[in-house]
């Protein structure tokens, strides 16, 4: 799924005298991009000089194939593979939604504070497994590490590739598996391997929670072999859900490989070239947690 952002803009220069442009469409590597972001991109792309004040106006976000490469300083340095969480999202069938609301309203630190200073401090509850996240062995494994026992250079700066197995137009009742063969001929050793199965398209509907793709037993036996170091997918779950076990979770976390599911936007990067991250505040008897996972694009 691609991204393009369609808006007004109005630039003034410092030393008199501005632009102006309607309607302009602009690729991006995620599905979101803020005004601050945009303004920045617009300033550097056109190359202007004595730029002030820019004003983004009417900007909305249309689902368009990109008419060329992500935009730089936006897509060619960080592409966003994490999902927004929200109040209310469910992310697995069967887990409670997080319940995302104030503990100290702006309103309420108002007579706290003095006059004209403000604050919120927000109250999250939730389980672990919610939005995007990574799951390290103490997951699977009462004696496997937890959060606060992974090295931070297990889930950061890895290089990393993408293998595509996109499944997204399969019929009901169609197979779904990854099997080794998707990763025949990939250098796999030490690296962060993402599957691009297209499977987010379905993401917050009721489609995402049945007959997702999945690993075969076999493809994570021939990843750990091969010295995979995480292994990532925009899926449901990397593993079967249709049966009650989990060989997937079993064999990769008994490997020290980390998984990170419910990914998104894999189709914006490249098949290699890149490095990515997925990195969890550090808990202690966690092993689960969601991440804001992103890639780092090498720029020529």
């Amino acid at each position: 799924m691609s991204h393009r952002v369609q808006f007004d803009f109005a630039i003034d220069f410092t030393n008199g005298g501005g632009i102006q442009g309607q309607d302009f469409r602009l690729d991006i590597a995620g599905d979101d991009i803020s005004d601050r972001e945009l303004a920045d991109y617009l300033v550097r792309d056109m190359r202007l000089l004595m730029a002030g004040p820019v004003r983004i106006l009417n900007k909305r976000i249309i689902v368009e194939a990109h008419k060329r490469g992500p935009s730089p300083g936006r897509g060619q340095a960080f592409v966003d593979l994490s999902h927004t969480i929200e109040h209310g999202l469910v992310t697995y069938k069967g887990l409670p939604a997080p319940i995302i609301c104030d503990y100290l309203s702006r309103e309420q630190s108002r007579g706290l504070y003095a006059p004209g200073t403000e604050f919120q401090i927000g109250k999250i509850e939730m389980v672990a497994n919610t939005g995007t996240y990574i799951d390290c062995p103490f997951h699977r494994y009462a004696d496997g590490d937890d959060l606060s026992q992974v090295g931070i250079e297990a889930m950061c700066d890895l290089e990393a590739i993408v293998v595509h197995a996109d499944h997204r137009d399969a019929a009901p009742g169609e197979a779904r598996a990854i099997d080794t063969d998707v990763f025949a001929g990939r250098d796999v050793r030490g690296r962060a391997v993402l599957v691009h199965t297209g499977w987010d398209a379905h993401w917050n509907t009721p489609a995402y929670f049945a007959g997702n793709p999945y690993l075969t037993e076999g493809a994570a036996a021939s990843l750990r072999d091969a010295g995979a170091r995480l292994v990532g997918i925009d899926s449901h779950n990397i593993d079967d859900t249709r049966g009650k076990s989990r060989p997937v979770h079993t064999i990769l976390l008994g490997a020290g490989i980390l998984i990170v599911e419910h990914m998104t936007n894999l189709g914006a990067l490249p098949d290699a070239g890149f490095t990515f991250s997925a990195v969890p505040p550090k808990f202690k008897g966690v092993g689960t947690f969601p991440v804001r996972a992103h890639a780092k694009l090498r720029q020529s």
